[in-house]
C-alpha cells in the first residue's frame, strides 16, 4: 500500500493532518520549541487573546483529579497589543510552517469585536479565529455567551461583521441541547465549530477542608469527559453542514479515531500535552498506522463513518 493522505479541509483551509493543539494547553507555540516540531502538527490554537492584558486567577489554579484535571487559569494573556507586536507571539507564529488559529475572548461583545478587528488588520499568518463563547458577559449579569442562544448568535454575528478571517466557534457543553447552539452559531456566520469546552467541577482537600483551587470551582478536562464529548460531537456533526473540530479527553490515536468516526473533521489534543508534550505527534503516527492497517488511503474516507446499523 502506498502513502496515505492525512490532509483534511476546514472550510478553505487545508491541514496536513487533522491534529491540532487545543487553546490554553500549548501556550503560543514558542513555549514548545525544542519539544515538538511544530511543522508536524495540523495546526496550533493559541491561548485566548483579549483586548486587555489579563493576569488570570490567583493560585492554586489547577488540581489533578481522577481521570482529569480541574483548571481555573482565568484566561491569562498579554492582551491584543502585545500579542501583535511582541516577538514571542504573532511575529513568531508567522514564522512556523503550520496553520495558526487565534482564540479570542472578552467580557462584552465589543471586546470580541475589537480583537477581531485588530487581527483582521494583521491577518498575515492567521488561518482562523476561534471564538470562546464560554466567557461571562458582564453586561448581561454574568451569563456566559455560550449558554444563551441569543447571546451566542449575537457575538458570532458581531465578530463576523468585523472580520473576513474564517471563524471557529468553541461551544460550551453546559447547555440543554448543544445542537441548537451549533446551528445558531453557524446561522450567524461561523465557518467551523469546535467542541467541547470544559465542565464546571470541584475538588476538596479533606485535610484542610478547603477547595483545591483558589476560585473554588473550575473547568474539568481530561480522559473522564471523553465519552460525553464524543457523543456531543456525534450529535453536532450529524446536524450541521460545516466542519466540526472534536476535543475532550484525547490522549491516544484510538481516542482521536473515535472522534473522526463520529464525524469530526479535525481533533484537538489538550490536557494530554501537560503530561506528555509529544502526544499530538503520537496521535498523528497512530492515525497513520490505523489507516495502513485497514487499507485506507485517505483519512477522509473514515470521517463520519461510524456504523450504527
Amino acid at each position: 500500500m502506498g502513502d496515505v493522505s492525512l490532509e483534511v479541509r476546514l472550510g478553505d483551509t487545508v491541514l496536513r493532518n487533522p491534529v491540532l493543539t487545543a487553546s490554553g494547553t500549548f501556550g503560543y507555540g514558542s513555549e514548545y520549541l525544542g519539544l515538538v516540531p511544530l511543522e508536524r502538527l495540523g495546526g496550533i490554537t493559541v491561548k485566548g487573546v483579549s483586548p486587555f492584558p489579563s493576569h488570570g486567577n490567583s493560585t492554586p489554579r489547577t488540581a489533578e483529579v481522577f481521570a482529569g484535571l480541574i483548571n481555573s487559569i482565568g484566561l491569562q494573556n498579554p492582551g491584543i497589543d502585545k500579542f501583535i507586536t511582541h516577538a514571542d507571539y504573532l511575529p513568531f507564529l508567522r514564522t512556523i510552517d503550520t496553520n495558526v488559529y487565534v482564540n479570542i475572548w472578552g467580557k462584552t461583545i465589543d471586546d470580541y469585536v475589537e480583537v477581531a478587528a485588530r487581527l483582521e488588520a494583521e491577518r498575515e499568518g492567521i488561518d482562523g479565529l476561534e471564538i470562546n463563547i464560554s466567557c461571562p458577559n458582564i453586561k448581561e449579569g454574568g451569563i456566559a455567551f455560550g449558554t444563551d442562544l441569543h447571546l451566542a448568535g449575537k457575538v458570532v454575528s458581531a465578530v463576523r461583521e468585523a472580520t473576513s478571517i474564517p471563524l471557529i466557534t468553541k461551544l460550551s457543553p453546559n447547555v440543554g441541547n448543544i445542537v441548537d447552539f451549533a446551528k445558531c452559531v453557524v446561522d450567524h456566520g461561523s465557518d467551523v465549530v469546535s467542541l467541547i469546552n470544559t465542565f464546571p467541577a470541584l475538588s476538596i482537600d479533606i485535610e484542610t477542608r478547603r477547595p483545591k483551587i483558589y476560585t473554588v470551582t473550575g473547568g474539568l478536562s481530561g480522559r473522564g469527559i471523553k465519552p460525553i464529548a464524543l457523543k456531543m460531537v456525534y450529535d453536532v456533526a450529524r446536524a450541521i453542514e460545516v466542519p466540526v473540530i472534536g476535543m475532550g479527553g484525547i490522549f491516544t490515536a484510538e481516542d482521536a479515531i473515535e472522534f473522526l468516526l463520529a464525524g469530526a473533521r479535525a481533533i484537538a489534543v489538550g490536557t494530554a500535552i501537560f503530561s506528555d508534550p509529544q502526544t499530538p505527534l503520537k496521535v498523528i503516527s497512530g492515525i497513520e498506522e490505523y489507516l495502513r492497517k485497514h487499507d485506507v488511503n485517505d483519512i477522509n474516507d473514515i470521517i463520519g463513518k461510524i456504523s450504527v446499523d
